[in-house]
């Protein structure tokens, strides 16, 4: 019988970042326009897209074996699911993504406790209800089907929703009173599929080959020529996963230094680095970085 990994791939806004992450990991993924179905170049792994507010549930359920989702609908599920491990990036970057209690800017509600008997529009509606109740405040929690900042002061008075930057908020004249909850992606697992020491070791594989993807996503790597006489300056100026790998060249008195570095230095770095006389450097992105 041929083994098979059921895996489930967000729909919506996580799933090209998604599908993005999975290829740098080493996956070639085929999306037809109207298929709910990727085709993975890996026979032993059935994909599925699936909208992240259900994921849980269906991995839950034995549906599928595996998929990501993010803590947030783990929780508004109440699914009793194995989480993997956590995965930091979401639709628009490498950072947890936070639901928030936002008012129109001339609300007179200042704070949490104003929301007594209040309406409150939000898709987060099982955990909204549970958070209020836990700051002991009554109030209206209604299911909104989308365009939830649109909703206030008309519709609403409050808002629970999700973001990023902060930036959609903005434009809509909202202001944020509270951070009730921050998310990131995580890989989950069915706890009957877990158990299958096969399905384990598949998942586990996966995961290893995503981490190292994200891993790579902040970092570049740096080769350059070093003459004898600078080349404590230039290890000086370098901070690398472990120490820089320094080979000899035939050309004598001169080495050859490669390293991985954080992206957002390089700019800075590159200059010092051809001051003290390294020659002939290179940067080249990463794919995967395996500690």
């Amino acid at each position: 019988m041929k083994k098979l990994l059921r895996l489930g791939i967000p729909k919506g806004s996580l799933q090209e970042s998604t599908l993005n992450l999975f290829k740098k990991a080493g996956y070639n993924i085929t999306v037809g326009s109207r298929s709910y179905y990727p085709d993975f170049d890996d026979v032993e792994i059935q994909a599925m897209l699936i909208r992240a507010q259900e994921m849980a549930k269906y991995v839950d359920d034995g549906v599928l074996d595996a998929g990501l989702t993010g803590k947030d609908w783990i929780l508004e599920q109440g699914a009793d699911v194995k989480e993997v491990a956590e995965l930091n990036y979401a639709k628009g970057g490498l950072r947890p993504v936070r639901w928030v209690i936002a008012v129109p800017n001339e609300s007179k509600i200042k704070k949490v406790k104003d929301l007594q008997g209040k309406r409150i529009a939000t898709e987060l509606v099982g955990y909204t209800k549970k958070y209020l109740r836990s700051q002991g405040i009554k109030a209206e929690v209604d299911f909104s089907w989308g365009a939830t900042e649109v909703k206030p002061p008309y519709l609403a008075d409050a808002i629970v929703e999700l973001t990023e930057t902060g930036s959609s908020l903005k434009a809509n004249n909202l202001r944020e009173i509270e951070t009730i909850l921050e998310s990131s992606t995580r890989f989950i697992s069915n706890r009957k599929s877990w158990r299958d020491k096969w399905k384990r070791q598949k998942m586990e594989n996966i995961v290893l080959l995503l981490r190292g993807a994200l891993a790579a996503e902040e970092k570049v790597g740096l080769k350059m020529n070093v003459p004898e006489k600078t080349l404590r300056r230039v290890m000086s100026l370098l901070s690398s996963l472990h120490s820089p790998t320094i080979s000899q060249l035939s050309d004598t008195g001169w080495f050859a230094l490669e390293v991985v570095i954080d992206e957002k230095t390089v700019r800075d770095i590159i200059p010092k680095l051809k001051s003290v006389g390294a020659e002939g450097i290179i940067e080249y992105p990463l794919n995967k970085v395996i500690p």
